[in-house]
Protein backbone atom coordinates (compact mmCIF):
# COMPACT_ATOMS: atom_id res chain seq x y z
CA UNK A 1 0.00 0.00 0.00
CA UNK A 2 1.23 3.21 -0.92
CA UNK A 3 0.62 4.73 3.35
CA UNK A 4 3.43 1.95 4.20
CA UNK A 5 5.78 2.85 1.83
CA UNK A 6 4.96 6.99 2.73
CA UNK A 7 5.38 6.04 6.44
CA UNK A 8 8.82 4.00 5.68
CA UNK A 9 10.13 7.68 4.23
CA UNK A 10 8.54 9.82 6.94
CA UNK A 11 10.92 8.23 9.64
CA UNK A 12 13.84 9.26 7.49
CA UNK A 13 13.46 13.17 8.60
CA UNK A 14 12.00 14.87 11.86
CA UNK A 15 10.20 17.63 12.32
CA UNK A 16 10.80 20.29 15.30
CA UNK A 17 10.25 24.02 15.83
CA UNK A 18 12.89 24.80 17.96
CA UNK A 19 13.32 29.46 18.63
CA UNK A 20 13.98 30.06 14.84
CA UNK A 21 15.28 26.91 13.92
CA UNK A 22 12.90 24.81 11.77
CA UNK A 23 13.68 21.02 10.19
CA UNK A 24 11.52 19.00 8.35
CA UNK A 25 11.48 15.75 6.38
CA UNK A 26 11.78 15.23 3.01
CA UNK A 27 7.95 14.44 2.57
CA UNK A 28 6.84 17.37 4.52
CA UNK A 29 6.52 20.92 3.57
CA UNK A 30 6.09 23.71 6.38
CA UNK A 31 4.58 27.01 6.15
CA UNK A 32 4.76 29.26 8.48
CA UNK A 33 2.51 32.50 9.59
CA UNK A 34 3.28 35.08 11.93
CA UNK A 35 -0.51 36.88 12.53
CA UNK A 36 0.82 39.27 15.55
CA UNK A 37 2.01 37.42 18.22
CA UNK A 38 0.38 33.87 17.15
CA UNK A 39 2.92 31.71 15.23
CA UNK A 40 0.23 29.01 13.13
CA UNK A 41 2.31 25.84 11.67
CA UNK A 42 0.53 24.21 8.61
CA UNK A 43 2.00 20.71 7.86
CA UNK A 44 1.52 19.17 4.47
CA UNK A 45 2.26 15.74 3.43
CA UNK A 46 2.39 14.68 0.40
CA UNK A 47 4.13 12.43 -2.27
CA UNK A 48 3.89 11.76 -6.07
CA UNK A 49 0.01 13.84 -6.00
CA UNK A 50 -0.85 12.63 -2.86
CA UNK A 51 -1.43 15.28 -0.12
CA UNK A 52 -3.26 16.50 3.01
CA UNK A 53 -2.87 19.47 4.36
CA UNK A 54 -4.28 19.51 7.73
CA UNK A 55 -5.72 23.38 9.11
CA UNK A 56 -4.22 22.97 12.73
CA UNK A 57 -2.04 20.59 14.45
CA UNK A 58 -3.22 21.22 17.91
CA UNK A 59 -6.68 22.02 18.87
CA UNK A 60 -8.04 22.47 22.52
CA UNK A 61 -11.61 21.94 23.21
CA UNK A 62 -13.75 22.49 26.11
CA UNK A 63 -15.78 19.28 27.30
CA UNK A 64 -19.48 19.08 25.97
CA UNK A 65 -18.62 21.46 23.26
CA UNK A 66 -18.32 20.76 19.64
CA UNK A 67 -15.27 21.00 17.80
CA UNK A 68 -13.97 21.15 13.83
CA UNK A 69 -10.92 20.01 12.67
CA UNK A 70 -10.14 20.51 8.80
CA UNK A 71 -7.97 19.18 6.09
CA UNK A 72 -8.05 19.54 2.09
CA UNK A 73 -6.91 16.26 0.21
CA UNK A 74 -5.34 15.45 -3.24
CA UNK A 75 -4.89 12.52 -5.14
CA UNK A 76 -2.94 11.92 -8.79
CA UNK A 77 -5.99 10.93 -11.56
CA UNK A 78 -3.45 8.11 -12.55
CA UNK A 79 -1.54 5.60 -10.80
CA UNK A 80 -0.45 1.71 -11.14
CA UNK A 81 -1.11 2.39 -14.75
CA UNK A 82 -4.73 3.14 -14.91
CA UNK A 83 -7.16 5.72 -14.11
CA UNK A 84 -7.10 6.31 -10.13
CA UNK A 85 -11.12 7.39 -9.01
CA UNK A 86 -11.62 8.34 -4.99
CA UNK A 87 -13.86 5.63 -3.45
CA UNK A 88 -13.79 6.73 0.30
CA UNK A 89 -12.71 9.18 2.52
CA UNK A 90 -12.99 9.41 6.34
CA UNK A 91 -11.42 10.02 9.82
CA UNK A 92 -9.69 7.46 12.46
CA UNK A 93 -7.60 7.52 15.44
CA UNK A 94 -6.78 3.80 15.65
CA UNK A 95 -6.15 1.08 13.57
CA UNK A 96 -7.56 -2.80 13.45
CA UNK A 97 -5.12 -5.49 11.90
CA UNK A 98 -3.23 -2.47 10.70
CA UNK A 99 -6.35 -1.09 8.81
CA UNK A 100 -7.70 2.84 9.76
CA UNK A 101 -10.86 2.72 11.60
CA UNK A 102 -13.41 4.93 9.68
CA UNK A 103 -14.66 7.07 13.36
CA UNK A 104 -18.26 6.69 12.08
CA UNK A 105 -17.96 2.77 12.89
CA UNK A 106 -16.37 3.34 16.33
CA UNK A 107 -19.44 2.93 19.39
CA UNK A 108 -18.14 6.24 21.68
CA UNK A 109 -18.59 8.19 18.79
CA UNK A 110 -22.25 7.24 17.72
CA UNK A 111 -24.44 9.90 16.99
CA UNK A 112 -21.80 12.33 17.59
CA UNK A 113 -19.83 12.30 14.70
CA UNK A 114 -20.07 13.95 11.10
CA UNK A 115 -18.04 14.69 7.61
CA UNK A 116 -18.56 17.78 5.91
CA UNK A 117 -16.54 16.91 2.26
CA UNK A 118 -17.03 18.87 -0.69
CA UNK A 119 -14.77 19.53 -3.59
CA UNK A 120 -11.28 18.19 -1.96
CA UNK A 121 -11.96 19.42 1.59
CA UNK A 122 -12.74 17.45 4.61
CA UNK A 123 -14.31 18.86 7.91
CA UNK A 124 -14.45 16.01 11.13
CA UNK A 125 -17.30 17.37 13.43
CA UNK A 126 -17.67 16.21 16.84
CA UNK A 127 -20.53 16.82 19.36
CA UNK A 128 -20.77 16.86 23.08
CA UNK A 129 -16.74 16.14 23.26
CA UNK A 130 -15.89 14.06 26.85
CA UNK A 131 -12.50 13.46 27.84
CA UNK A 132 -11.93 10.30 25.55
CA UNK A 133 -12.10 12.25 22.73
CA UNK A 134 -8.46 13.97 23.62
CA UNK A 135 -6.39 11.85 20.02
CA UNK A 136 -4.27 12.37 17.11
CA UNK A 137 -6.86 12.51 14.20
CA UNK A 138 -5.89 11.40 10.34
CA UNK A 139 -7.60 11.74 7.20
CA UNK A 140 -7.97 8.58 5.28
CA UNK A 141 -8.07 8.65 1.27
CA UNK A 142 -8.94 5.36 -0.64
CA UNK A 143 -9.37 5.12 -4.36
CA UNK A 144 -9.45 2.23 -6.63
CA UNK A 145 -6.04 1.75 -6.96
CA UNK A 146 -4.47 2.69 -3.27
CA UNK A 147 -4.87 4.59 -0.40
CA UNK A 148 -3.20 7.42 1.52
CA UNK A 149 -3.56 8.94 5.17
CA UNK A 150 -1.78 12.09 6.30
CA UNK A 151 0.53 11.59 9.22
CA UNK A 152 1.14 12.53 11.79
CA UNK A 153 -2.38 14.47 11.99
CA UNK A 154 -4.14 17.48 14.47
CA UNK A 155 -3.65 16.43 18.18
CA UNK A 156 -7.30 17.21 20.18
CA UNK A 157 -7.11 17.76 23.86
CA UNK A 158 -10.50 18.05 25.44
CA UNK A 159 -10.18 20.28 28.68
CA UNK A 160 -12.61 20.06 31.53
CA UNK A 161 -12.29 23.65 33.18
CA UNK A 162 -11.75 23.46 36.99
CA UNK A 163 -11.71 26.35 39.49
CA UNK A 164 -8.61 27.08 41.71
CA UNK A 165 -9.40 28.33 45.25
CA UNK A 166 -6.82 30.69 47.03
CA UNK A 167 -7.76 33.26 50.11
CA UNK A 168 -6.47 36.57 50.49
CA UNK A 169 -7.53 38.84 53.64
CA UNK A 170 -11.17 39.30 53.13
CA UNK A 171 -10.86 38.76 48.84
CA UNK A 172 -11.14 35.50 47.06
CA UNK A 173 -9.22 34.60 44.62
CA UNK A 174 -10.17 32.64 41.50
CA UNK A 175 -8.44 31.02 38.83
CA UNK A 176 -9.92 29.28 36.01
CA UNK A 177 -7.56 25.96 35.11
CA UNK A 178 -7.84 23.69 32.09
CA UNK A 179 -5.38 21.32 31.07
CA UNK A 180 -4.42 21.90 27.44
CA UNK A 181 -4.38 26.12 26.70
CA UNK A 182 -7.40 27.30 24.79
CA UNK A 183 -5.31 30.09 23.21
CA UNK A 184 -6.01 33.35 22.81
CA UNK A 185 -9.82 33.46 24.31
CA UNK A 186 -11.47 35.73 26.88
CA UNK A 187 -12.61 34.09 30.15
CA UNK A 188 -16.47 34.51 31.60
CA UNK A 189 -16.78 34.41 35.39
CA UNK A 190 -20.53 33.74 36.30
CA UNK A 191 -21.40 34.78 40.26
CA UNK A 192 -25.14 32.76 40.90
CA UNK A 193 -24.98 31.67 37.52
CA UNK A 194 -25.16 35.19 36.02
CA UNK A 195 -21.96 37.20 34.16
CA UNK A 196 -20.55 38.86 36.12
CA UNK A 197 -16.78 39.65 34.41
CA UNK A 198 -15.08 38.58 31.23
CA UNK A 199 -11.34 39.08 31.23
CA UNK A 200 -8.33 37.82 28.88
CA UNK A 201 -6.30 36.60 32.36
CA UNK A 202 -7.94 33.36 33.95
CA UNK A 203 -7.52 34.68 37.52
CA UNK A 204 -10.35 36.90 38.88
CA UNK A 205 -10.42 38.64 42.22
CA UNK A 206 -14.16 38.64 44.26
CA UNK A 207 -14.99 39.69 47.62
CA UNK A 208 -17.04 36.22 48.65
CA UNK A 209 -19.67 35.81 50.95
CA UNK A 210 -21.63 32.80 52.17
CA UNK A 211 -23.86 32.60 49.78
CA UNK A 212 -22.32 33.08 46.53
CA UNK A 213 -21.38 30.63 43.94
CA UNK A 214 -18.93 31.23 41.31
CA UNK A 215 -18.16 29.07 38.10
CA UNK A 216 -16.12 30.24 34.91
CA UNK A 217 -16.30 29.20 31.15
CA UNK A 218 -14.79 30.33 27.81
CA UNK A 219 -15.79 32.82 25.78
CA UNK A 220 -17.92 31.45 22.69
CA UNK A 221 -18.88 28.16 25.13
CA UNK A 222 -20.44 29.59 27.50
CA UNK A 223 -23.22 26.98 27.79
CA UNK A 224 -20.25 24.46 28.97
CA UNK A 225 -19.11 26.06 32.45
CA UNK A 226 -16.91 24.80 34.85
CA UNK A 227 -18.36 23.16 38.20
CA UNK A 228 -19.81 26.08 40.45
CA UNK A 229 -17.39 26.59 43.60
CA UNK A 230 -19.32 27.76 46.96
CA UNK A 231 -18.82 27.32 50.61
CA UNK A 232 -20.19 24.07 52.72
CA UNK A 233 -24.08 23.91 52.94
CA UNK A 234 -25.04 23.09 56.56
CA UNK A 235 -23.69 19.78 57.52
CA UNK A 236 -26.39 16.93 59.01
CA UNK A 237 -25.16 14.12 61.28
CA UNK A 238 -25.82 10.53 61.40
CA UNK A 239 -25.40 7.79 64.03
CA UNK A 240 -24.87 4.51 63.58
CA UNK A 241 -26.47 2.34 65.06
CA UNK A 242 -29.30 4.79 65.09
CA UNK A 243 -31.75 2.93 67.54
CA UNK A 244 -30.42 1.20 70.71
CA UNK A 245 -26.94 0.94 71.61
CA UNK A 246 -25.21 -0.92 73.64
CA UNK A 247 -22.86 0.28 76.60
CA UNK A 248 -19.11 -0.80 75.54
CA UNK A 249 -20.55 -1.00 71.77
CA UNK A 250 -19.09 1.71 69.31
CA UNK A 251 -20.68 4.48 67.74
CA UNK A 252 -20.14 5.58 64.26
CA UNK A 253 -20.74 9.71 63.30
CA UNK A 254 -21.02 10.96 59.91
CA UNK A 255 -20.88 14.31 58.92
CA UNK A 256 -22.21 15.04 55.46
CA UNK A 257 -22.30 18.70 53.37
CA UNK A 258 -22.37 19.89 49.83
CA UNK A 259 -19.46 21.83 49.02
CA UNK A 260 -17.04 22.39 46.12
CA UNK A 261 -13.99 22.30 47.02
CA UNK A 262 -14.40 19.61 49.26
CA UNK A 263 -14.96 20.01 52.79
CA UNK A 264 -13.00 19.05 55.77
CA UNK A 265 -14.82 18.09 58.83
CA UNK A 266 -14.20 18.84 62.58
CA UNK A 267 -16.18 17.10 65.42
CA UNK A 268 -17.38 18.65 68.47
CA UNK A 269 -18.97 17.88 72.14
CA UNK A 270 -21.46 20.20 73.57
CA UNK A 271 -19.61 22.44 76.61
CA UNK A 272 -15.86 21.32 75.56
CA UNK A 273 -13.86 23.76 74.64
CA UNK A 274 -11.29 20.96 72.16
CA UNK A 275 -12.23 19.58 69.30
CA UNK A 276 -12.83 15.97 69.83
CA UNK A 277 -11.89 14.29 66.38
CA UNK A 278 -11.21 15.44 62.34
CA UNK A 279 -12.68 13.92 59.29
CA UNK A 280 -15.64 12.64 57.90
CA UNK A 281 -16.27 9.97 60.22
CA UNK A 282 -16.11 10.10 63.99
CA UNK A 283 -16.22 6.59 65.90
CA UNK A 284 -16.48 6.14 69.66
CA UNK A 285 -14.98 2.80 70.85
CA UNK A 286 -16.13 1.09 74.23
CA UNK A 287 -19.12 3.36 74.74
CA UNK A 288 -19.61 4.67 78.41
CA UNK A 289 -21.37 7.38 80.62
CA UNK A 290 -18.74 9.86 80.08
CA UNK A 291 -19.27 9.56 76.76
CA UNK A 292 -23.14 10.83 76.65
CA UNK A 293 -23.58 14.19 75.25
CA UNK A 294 -24.49 16.25 72.52
CA UNK A 295 -21.69 16.15 69.15
CA UNK A 296 -21.70 18.45 66.50
CA UNK A 297 -19.49 18.61 62.94
CA UNK A 298 -18.31 22.03 61.45
CA UNK A 299 -17.33 21.59 57.54
CA UNK A 300 -14.92 24.10 55.92
CA UNK A 301 -13.20 25.13 53.05
CA UNK A 302 -11.55 27.95 51.18
CA UNK A 303 -14.47 29.58 51.02
CA UNK A 304 -16.41 29.46 54.41
CA UNK A 305 -17.29 27.36 56.95
CA UNK A 306 -20.71 26.09 58.49
CA UNK A 307 -22.00 23.75 61.53
CA UNK A 308 -24.59 21.61 61.81
CA UNK A 309 -27.16 21.30 65.06
CA UNK A 310 -26.24 19.01 68.11
CA UNK A 311 -26.61 15.22 67.69
CA UNK A 312 -27.86 13.84 71.24
CA UNK A 313 -26.23 10.56 72.66
CA UNK A 314 -27.41 9.35 75.95
CA UNK A 315 -26.19 6.07 77.45
CA UNK A 316 -27.13 4.20 81.10
CA UNK A 317 -25.25 1.57 82.52
CA UNK A 318 -26.41 -0.92 80.64
CA UNK A 319 -28.15 0.41 77.29
CA UNK A 320 -28.25 3.74 75.25
CA UNK A 321 -30.29 5.13 72.80
CA UNK A 322 -29.70 7.80 70.22
CA UNK A 323 -31.58 10.07 68.75
CA UNK A 324 -32.60 10.22 64.63
CA UNK A 325 -30.42 11.76 61.61
CA UNK A 326 -30.67 15.76 62.23
CA UNK A 327 -30.43 19.19 60.38
CA UNK A 328 -30.75 22.24 60.26
CA UNK A 329 -32.77 22.43 63.57
CA UNK A 330 -32.56 21.95 67.70
CA UNK A 331 -32.96 18.44 69.11
CA UNK A 332 -33.98 17.40 72.29
CA UNK A 333 -32.02 14.16 74.10
CA UNK A 334 -34.21 10.70 74.24
CA UNK A 335 -33.70 9.39 77.92
CA UNK A 336 -31.90 5.82 78.31
CA UNK A 337 -33.85 3.85 80.42
CA UNK A 338 -32.33 1.33 82.70
CA UNK A 339 -33.16 -2.84 81.99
Amino acid sequence: MLEEHTETQETEGSLAVVGPLIQYSKLKRLTLILLSDVLCVSVVQGQRGWRVNYSSTEICAVKGSTVEIRCSFTYPSRWKGGVNTLEKTFWFTEKKDDEPVDLKTVSEYAGRVKYLCFNHTCTLRIRNLTESDSAVYHFRIKTNRDGYWGHPGPTLSVTDLQVQVSRSGSSTLLQCLSNCSPGHTSYIWSKNRQEVKEDTSPDADFRYESADSYSCALKGHEDFPSPSVYSPKPPSVSASPSAEIEEGSSVTLTCSSDANPAANYTWYKENEDSPKASGQIFIITDFRAEHSGSYSCGAQNQLGRSNSTFHQIVVTTTQAYSTCQCSGRNLHGVRGGSQ
